[in-house]
């Protein structure tokens, strides 16, 4: 299969981008720079000299030759909506296939560390979340467009986790370095469903096979309160936890740092196992916790 990816070079992108190349397909991947351009050929990825900008009419281009598309970028809102927008209407009757990484902050409850007791599957209504509207509404393009002989989907993934992420356990190890402490928000009894990068590779893996048109699949493995985590990260550096208050948590990670750590975002992936039989391999991400790489996020905080 020839298979074009926007976001090669990311870490869901660039990830999906090796394991399809390693398995005999023809893989070509968005390089925005020369030295994008280099590493994907390095991975065995035709580099395609393009954006999501000043270059898109090259992007667009590129998904016409191929036979598939992944979208995986995190770009700027206006700019996906844009892209999304120039994709489906380019591929409208050509019957490939387009599969659209989204996640789990379009339905994000800010609930400033508390329980929520809220998870939603595929189709369970929600409000969105405001900071997602962009994001959901990129979405319901690419659902619509199935009606319109193209062969769209949508994977909507919780926090994905494995070797580099940037998710909720290095952030927590990063808040030592910060304070001297593990910290969560508030009671950290907030929730993220996760999910490991390799069971997101093969989910996308099993919709470009058997997915359906229209399809929204869901990918959790498990989840674990924001408190249990830093508990883990305390424990394995001998420090301590701390609570800290939403304006603290703005110090420590940013003003959407601080939102993500304290919000709860839970979901379930019925529509995941059902249609595709997709089955999580790895589900606990405290097992990544002592990783020599995440113990240095912490090291200046001695």
């Amino acid at each position: 299969m020839n298979v074009f990816v926007i976001g090669a070079t990311g870490f869901v992108g660039g990830a999906l981008a090796r394991y399809l190349a390693a398995r005999g397909h023809l893989v070509t991947g968005l390089a925005r720079t020369e030295s994008a351009d280099i590493a994907l050929a390095a991975d065995g990825i035709t580099p395609v000299a393009a954006d999501l900008d000043s270059r898109r009419s090259a992007t667009i281009d590129a998904a016409l030759r191929a036979d598939a598309v992944l979208y995986a970028a995190q770009a700027d809102p206006a700019l996906e909506t844009a892209t999304v927008d120039r994709l489906t209407r380019a591929l409208a009757g050509t019957g490939k296939t387009l599969v659209f990484l989204s996640g789990s902050g379009v339905l994000l409850q800010r609930t400033a560390g508390t329980w929520s007791q809220d998870s939603f599957a595929e189709h369970d209504p929600f409000v969105v979340e405001p900071l997602a509207v962009s994001r959901k509404a990129s979405e319901d393009t690419i659902l619509a467009a199935a009606s319109g002989g193209l062969r769209a989907m949508v994977v909507r993934p919780g926090v994905i986790w494995g070797p580099g992420d940037h998710g909720h356990v290095p952030m927590i190890y990063q808040s030592v370095a910060a304070t001297g402490a593990a910290c969560y928000v508030g009671p950290g009894l907030n929730t993220y469903s996760h999910v490991h990068i390799d069971d997101v590779i093969r989910l996308f893996t099993l919709a470009l096979e058997a997915g359906r048109a229209g399809g929204l699949y869901h990918a959790v493995a498990g989840e674990a309160p924001n408190r249990w985590i830093a508990e883990r990260v305390a424990s394995d550096l001998g420090c301590d936890i701390r609570s800290v208050t939403p304006q603290e948590a703005a110090l420590v990670w940013g003003e959407f740092g601080a939102l993500v750590m304290g919000a709860s975002c839970r979901l379930r992936a019925v529509r995941a196992q059902q249609e595709l039989g997709w089955r999580p391999e790895h589900t606990d991400m405290l097992s990544e916790i002592g990783a020599a790489s995440l113990r240095e996020l912490a090291a200046h905080s001695t």
